[in-house]
């Protein structure tokens, strides 16, 4: 993670075939939110349709060269954050990802709470703090979410990061459902 600047750690990606158990959450819980996404859509008047399987949304990435997966184990110990950013790898993604937290804060590990950050169209970024524990799950989005106007929806960029670990070791488990490009 050093070395691309995305904070002190270490991130490895799964290879395909995913283990059985990953890609049963992949294909049981992206049903659940396109209908989501496509609402979101909808609410932003951006003309796009996310497919209703995930393994149409796994052909469209393949379609566009989006053949590695994204899924991954990070690891974190004493030190630098993970910085602020989105989980796009190519022209085709889908809206949410999922985390998994796989230790527990202040008995395995101290500080290294999950941040979002919201930025909303000419104002100041709002950031979210969340403290999460062991065997929690969040969902997120990879790029934005909508927000109510006074007339209309508009769009607002997120981003997610987690803060400095003072001591321990934190692990997490990344799905995200979009490929990346080969």
């Amino acid at each position: 993670m050093e070395r691309h600047h995305f904070g002190l750690g270490e991130y490895k990606y799964f290879r395909y075939p995913l283990p059985e158990l990953i890609q049963t959450i992949r294909t049981g819980i992206y049903p659940k939110l396109a209908p989501i996404a496509n609402a979101w859509m909808n609410m932003l008047n951006i003309h796009r349709y996310f497919a209703d399987t995930f393994d149409d949304l796994q052909r469209l990435c393949h379609d566009h060269n989006q053949t590695k997966p994204t899924v991954l184990i990070q690891k974190y110990g004493k030190g630098g954050p993970n910085t602020l950013h989105q989980d796009l790898y190519g022209e085709i993604f889908f809206l949410f990802q999922l985390v998994f937290f796989l230790n527990e804060p202040e008995s395995d590990y101290t500080g290294r709470e999950f941040v979002l950050t919201e930025q909303i169209p000419r104002a100041q970024s709002k950031a979210i703090v969340l403290k999460t524990h062991k065997g929690d799950m969040l969902i997120i989005t990879t790029n934005f979410r909508p927000i109510k106007g006074s007339k209309e929806y508009f769009r607002a960029q997120m981003r997610h990061g987690v803060s400095e670990v003072h001591d321990g070791e934190r692990h997490t488990l990344g799905i995200i459902f979009h490929d990346a490009l080969t």
